[in-house]
């Protein structure tokens, strides 16, 4: 859901945090209000909604990246949508130390990353601890180790992640469709003794 290349504000932003953090962070703020205000209502009536932010997470970086003034208006705007928006079923949190995080970011070269401050992703990053380790009203939250996982390339470590967050829902284990050879349809498996 998070569209990172369509702020145009964001490239300035790793260019110049101080000036840029507010149009950045009000850019984002709207834009996932309204991808949650769009999507989250559709994806509840099909099941579970299961999501690895929640629009609260939104306030994290703005705690970071905001200040005096800027950091009221933000919180303003940000309380009076994020009463609207539903709290998801789990949020999944993939941790990773800050020097994992680093080399994820150098390996995906988006060109507005590549003077990414190690500074800034470690606060970030303690951030995340904070926030996530804290109470979030009813929303549980499962926090994966990705430090050794690899679910971009692996697909087994995909369907591990797959798999706890199945558990975390108290949903029935994936059991992928074994082959029925030899018979034309579901009634022949039913009348077998």
């Amino acid at each position: 859901m998070e569209v990172f290349e369509e702020n145009p504000f964001l490239k300035l932003f790793y260019g110049d945090r101080e000036r840029y953090a507010f149009q950045t962070q009000i850019f984002f703020l709207l834009s996932r209000y309204s991808q949650q205000k769009l999507g989250v209502p559709e994806a509840l009536e099909k099941g579970p909604l299961i999501s690895d932010y929640t629009f609260a997470k939104d306030a994290l970086f703005a705690s970071i990246n905001l200040h005096g003034g800027e950091m009221e208006m933000y919180q303003r705007v940000h309380e009076a949508l994020a009463e609207r928006i539903p709290d998801p079923d789990l949020i999944v949190y993939l941790r990773a130390t800050t020097d994992v995080l680093m080399q994820r970011i150098a390996l995906r070269d988006r060109p507005y990353e590549r003077q990414m401050d190690r500074a800034y992703i470690h606060d970030l990053n303690e951030a995340y601890d904070q926030f996530l380790s804290g109470p979030l009203r009813a929303v549980p939250v499962l926090t994966v180790d990705t430090n050794r996982l690899n679910f971009v390339t692996q697909p087994e470590h995909l369907e591990f992640i797959a798999d706890r967050i199945r558990a975390a829902l108290g949903m029935v284990p994936y059991q992928p469709t074994l082959p029925l050879s030899g018979m034309n349809d579901l009634t022949d498996l039913a009348r077998r003794p």
